[in-house]
């Protein structure tokens, strides 16, 4: 199970990696947009430099044609490093573009990914993780959790080298469902991560355990100064 991030801010970057266990960070020209850095390939490196090598980091090709996918992807390493996933859409460009950065020797995340035949696809490309839109796939009335349990039996029983990596969600019960039909990585906010900790019952069963201890013991003999 993985846990990423779906952003380019950095201090939500930094917040992230410092409280959670965070594998690494996902971007798309619309999460790049709420930040709007000046320097797209400048801030990128930063956040290289944040995460570090340990994690992975993903970055969106913006081209609709094939050749275009691949001179971005190159472009891409080039400026950040070799070790970028790049992300490309599942088109049937897309798919094209896939084919041949691997062959290239590229690492690549498959993304808007809506149906299991695209991401069968994009598994035969030679993906290594595929982002099934959650949140964008229940608005249009599909079934996430389907088309997960259908992925995640095929890359199994026929030994993929691949990971699902679900994507775009609203709350944080649609990150627990992808995880429970068998996603073996999720992308999220870090507002929707920060979500599972703001149970107001959490604080209380905290507070409620330390009077009782001090209703023992005067001062904390716990404390290993």
């Amino acid at each position: 199970m993985e846990f990423l991030l779906d952003t380019v801010n950095l201090e939500e970057i930094k917040k992230g990696i410092e409280y959670m266990p965070i594998v690494g960070i996902t971007s798309n020209p619309s999460i790049v947009k709420k930040s709007a850095p000046e320097d797209f390939f400048d801030h990128m490196r930063k956040v290289r430099h944040i995460i570090g090598k340990e994690r992975t980091l993903h970055v969106q090709v913006t081209a609709t044609k094939a050749e275009d996918m691949i001179k971005e992807a190159e472009r891409i390493c080039k400026e950040i490093d070799e070790d970028v996933y790049i992300k490309v859409p599942t088109s049937l460009e897309g798919i094209k573009a896939m084919k041949i950065l691997k062959q290239k020797g590229f690492h690549i995340t498959a993304t808007a990914i809506y149906t299991t035949m695209q991401a069968y696809m994009a598994l035969e490309a030679g993906a290594e993780y595929l982002a099934p839109y959650c949140n964008r796939i229940a608005n249009l009335g599909g079934d996430y959790r389907e088309l997960i349990e259908n992925v995640a039996f095929k890359i199994n029983t026929e030994g993929y080298q691949c990971k699902i990596l679900a994507a775009s969600f609203h709350a944080l019960s649609q990150v627990e469902d992808a995880l429970n039909a068998g996603t073996q990585s999720v992308t999220v906010p870090y507002s929707i991560l920060e979500t599972i900790f703001k149970n107001p019952n959490i604080n209380k069963a905290v507070t409620d355990f330390n009077n009782d201890w001090f209703s023992v013991y005067d001062e904390d003999i716990l404390n290993l100064k």
